[in-house]
């Protein structure tokens, strides 16, 4: 059964549009791990728009389960993830103004330095996982870095599964099968969602973890906190 981590970003959006500390961000991660996740996703910013460099010290002796933090890895970025130790790094290609992550990284043209960046995470006893799209030279090439797993970008298979679901999910089986081949293990993440999340975790083989945080926490707002955990968990039952 694949693990699901929940990307708490928006509550930490929510709790910083008003000021003070509702909702209480820790008390909704603990909640998260109580109601079934497995993991904990955060993904601090240069901005600090949702989650705070300061949440990320605050979670983690808190945490029980996997604490996964992603971003870009700027100086101050990699100096978090080397204090705060955290089970696994997500590395993402974002520029600092970016909304969402939307592109995975070009690990052939970037190889130099992925390899350099993820050697200094796993040197540190962290599990490494690099964003990536679905072109297998380009998962090649990501092996060639070092990395220990990808995170496959599913925003494109979430947009095409509307109109045609078979034809969505051929190009991901063929990057996880690559993917598998290389020795990688296999996340995946954004825009999966109570609608296409079955689908997704029933045609890939080898899928050991989903990040998902804005459809759940969007979800939560009509079925609450616990039993939108318990139907996610559910979509990702074999």
């Amino acid at each position: 059964m694949s693990r699901l981590s929940v990307n708490i970003n928006k509550i930490a959006t929510l709790r910083n549009a008003r000021g003070g500390n509702t909702p209480n961000l820790l008390k909704v991660a603990k909640d998260c791990e109580r109601f079934g996740a497995e993991g904990i996703t955060v993904h601090p910013r240069p901005d600090e728009r949702h989650i705070r460099y300061a949440d990320v010290y605050e979670l983690k002796p808190e945490l029980s389960t996997e604490f996964n933090i992603e971003g870009y890895p700027s100086e101050k970025f990699i100096q978090l993830v080397l204090e705060v130790q955290p089970a696994q790094v997500t590395l993402v290609p974002d520029p600092p103004g970016v909304l969402t992550s939307n592109a995975g990284w070009n690990a052939i043209e970037q190889g130099s330095f992925l390899k350099k960046t993820i050697s200094t995470f796993k040197e540190a006893g962290i599990r490494v996982s690099i964003f990536m799209e679905t072109d297998t030279e380009q998962i090649k090439a990501a092996a060639d870095c070092g990395t220990d797993r990808i995170e496959l970008y599913t925003g494109p298979y979430a947009e095409e599964f509307e109109i045609d679901p078979k034809a969505a999910i051929k190009p991901y089986q063929v990057a996880a099968e690559v993917a598998l081949n290389l020795g990688l293990g296999l996340n995946a993440g954004h825009d999966l969602n109570m609608k296409n999340l079955a689908f997704f975790n029933q045609n890939i083989e080898g899928l050991a973890e989903v990040s998902i945080g804005h459809a759940l926490i969007s979800d939560a707002l009509y079925y609450g906190l616990e039993n939108t955990i318990q139907m996610y968990l559910n979509k990702l039952k074999k």
